[in-house]
């Protein structure tokens, strides 16, 4: 890929989300998209195949950076209580720093058929890998804190993924749901004894 392809596709990833933030994705259309990105459909479908190929990018991406945000906010030798706080306020911060893409990942994605189910799986195991990285030093296994099971890491991330999403459609302030996140977190990942549910 070229430097201008590079630079159309970043274009055009930068209009979705532009468009997605004025209406809900499935009303958005790849006029609106090309419209904020300065650019035309041709340009368009030389980047993408689809308006959902774009969409499912633009996702992507974002979710990646969010991930990212997570594990470099995460100070990696402070106690485990302070850890788990992190990691949640970066979660949520990262989410309130777009929330109509937010909820455009949360709620318009699983209607995309294979190509949504397929970045939802990815995204998911994006997270269990980063909650295990996380969890996986001296100092926690020294606290009693081990990496949590496959299962445990989807039933928790899940959980804060639908709390974060209803807050945000009931008009509420993110910032008001650290606390809870936070408890849940260090219920779920804090010090058990070994061979617990939670436990690899």
């Amino acid at each position: 890929m070229t430097a201008a392809d590079t630079g159309f596709r970043d274009r055009l990833l930068q209009g979705m989300a532009a468009a997605v933030r004025e209406r809900e994705y499935h009303e958005v259309t790849i006029a609106d998209v090309v419209n904020h990105a300065r650019t035309s459909k041709r340009t368009f479908y030389e980047q993408f195949a689809s308006k959902q190929d774009c969409f499912v990018e633009l996702l992507r991406e974002t979710n990646a950076r969010m991930v990212r945000q997570v594990a470099d906010t995460v100070q990696r030798g402070a106690p485990w209580q302070v850890q788990a706080r992190q990691a949640v306020e970066a979660l949520i911060a990262s989410m309130e720093s777009d929330p109509a893409l937010c909820l455009s990942w949360m709620r318009a994605a699983p209607s995309l058929g294979e190509a949504g189910r397929a970045l939802s799986r990815e995204t998911m195991d994006s997270f269990v890998a980063l909650m295990r990285t996380l969890a996986d030093t001296p100092e926690l296994k020294a606290a009693g804190v081990i990496p949590p099971s496959r299962p445990l890491a989807i039933t928790l991330f899940g959980g804060l993924r639908e709390l974060i999403a209803i807050t945000l459609e009931e008009g509420g302030d993110l910032a008001g749901i650290a606390d809870v996140a936070t408890e849940v977190v260090m219920m779920l990942l804090g010090p058990r004894p070994p061979g617990g549910s939670g436990s690899a």
